[in-house]
């Protein structure tokens, strides 16, 4: 697989990443052993993981399958901090429980540092100074290699990239991760211009619209897929609008003239947008996986490109994680 710049570093990572967003859940440790194992032998070395999935279940799980000192260099490991399953507070990105949930996520991995470490969401009740800073003393201190930021609207994105960058900070963002598939474009707008101008890589997350792109709704919900299920249905149901139905018709079509799957075809076309580094495939089993790497070798003919481009063409609509919140409190230090 080919590897990647992540942003402006020195670093490379795998042009596919390997999310575990159920891992420790709905994924358990045998199927979670064989994804790993089949991303691995393709080539893939991005594994995302964050602490509030499965209230740490995910880290833990991942830190059991690598134990071996061998496996653990070939993967780039990403995990993320400032959820909370706290109604009273779920979003928190203070110095305090920063520095807490690092510790606890290289404890539950079971690594002295992560590859890249970023905050998972902006905190109303936090100065971004006070963020920023606890992101660049975990980089000074070793237990991240590289720092990054989550769900941002553009412009905050943009000022937390300029701000970290000056002191006493002095940090680069590294990578930021957004939703964005071929239903769901709202980043190019702001977001995308924004890490494009400081050097920021983009890893998408539900690069196969939450499910839609395969084309496993085109003809209605099946009952053991996770838009029947309550807690995931109305995610699902988001992009099953008929504006989404003729962008999934267009990436079927696209699929039958190649001879390949509709994942695939979403998958290429996500990659390999100016500035994306990797996608991050979250796969509940190995087969679902292996059809997803399928894709690796799939370049989109011009033509398709196009065709895919135009029927997708966004009405700005954007992320529910930009809309719902991602804002921090205002910075305090005025140093440049």
């Amino acid at each position: 697989m080919e590897r990647r710049p992540l942003g402006a570093t020195g670093a490379t990572v795998s042009r596919l990443g390997l999310g575990t967003l159920t891992w420790g859940r709905s994924t358990g440790e045998d199927d979670a052993s064989l994804q790993l194992r089949a991303f691995v032998d393709a080539g893939g070395s991005l594994v995302d993981t964050a602490d509030a999935y499965g209230d740490g279940a995910s880290e833990t799980l991942l830190g059991k399958l690598i134990g071996d000192p061998a496996l653990r260099s070939e993967l780039f490991i990403c995990t993320k901090a400032g959820r909370r399953h706290d109604p009273a507070r779920p979003v928190d990105t203070s110095r305090n429980w920063l520095l807490e949930a690092i510790d606890a996520s290289l404890a539950r991995l079971g690594v002295d540092h992560v590859d890249l470490w970023l905050l998972e969401a902006g905190d109303q009740q936090t100065p971004l100074d006070e963020s920023l800073g606890t992101l660049a003393e975990v980089v000074r201190s070793g237990r991240a290699r590289y720092a990054g930021l989550c769900d941002l609207p553009g412009w905050q994105l943009a000022s937390a990239a300029s701000h970290a960058s000056q002191a006493p900070h002095h940090l680069m963002i590294a990578a930021a991760q957004y939703e964005y598939s071929l239903v769901q474009r709202g980043i190019e707008a702001e977001a995308m211009p924004a890490c494009a101008a400081y050097g920021i890589g983009v890893l998408p997350w539900a690069p196969l619209g939450r499910g839609v792109l395969t084309g496993k709704y085109r003809h209605g919900t099946p009952p053991d897929s996770r838009g029947a299920s309550e807690s995931h249905g109305p995610a699902v149901r988001a992009y099953l609008s008929e504006r989404h139905r003729r962008v999934v018709e267009g990436v079927a079509r696209a699929a039958e003239g190649l001879g390949v799957t509709p994942a695939e075809i979403a998958i290429a076309w996500v990659r390999d947008r100016p500035g994306v580094v990797a996608p991050l495939l979250g796969a509940r089993t190995v087969h679902q996986l292996r059809t997803a790497l399928a894709g690796d070798s799939l370049d989109l003919p011009s033509e398709i490109r196009s065709a895919l481009d135009e029927v997708s063409a966004p009405e700005i609509e954007y992320p529910a994680a930009l809309r719902e919140g991602g804002a921090w409190a205002p910075a305090t230090n005025t140093e440049s």
